[in-house]
């Protein structure tokens, strides 16, 4: 495995990276906070937000064992929550040091 390092961020060159689309009720449930927790604790860089049309939004970056781990959990959701549909498309690689909550768009 070969690691790079851009601008004092370390890009694993096996790393990926995915944007996900998560539909259903998922806002005022805490998604977001369970979102951030569940992508940190594997490990994932990147942010989830809420969008006006209801759904929310995220980007994360890491191990594909990692992110195929992030998106099952999406079907799980956060207490509350009630999934009806994930969609995930490939994404670019960005320069992030962490997961976060990001301003809803």
């Amino acid at each position: 495995m070969r690691c790079i390092v851009i601008a004092s961020v370390k890009i694993t060159i096996m790393d990926e990276a995915r944007h996900y689309i998560i539909r259903g009720l998922v806002q005022g449930v805490y998604f977001r906070k369970y979102t951030e927790a569940k992508a940190q604790s594997l490990k994932l860089h990147g942010w989830v937000r809420n969008l006006s049309d209801g759904s929310v939004e995220a980007f994360a970056q890491g191990s594909a064992e990692s992110l195929k781990a992030l998106q099952m959990w999406f079907w799980e959701g956060s207490p509350g929550s009630q999934v009806g549909e994930v969609r995930m498309s490939p994404a670019s690689l960005e320069e992030l040091k962490e997961f976060s909550i990001r301003e809803s768009a």
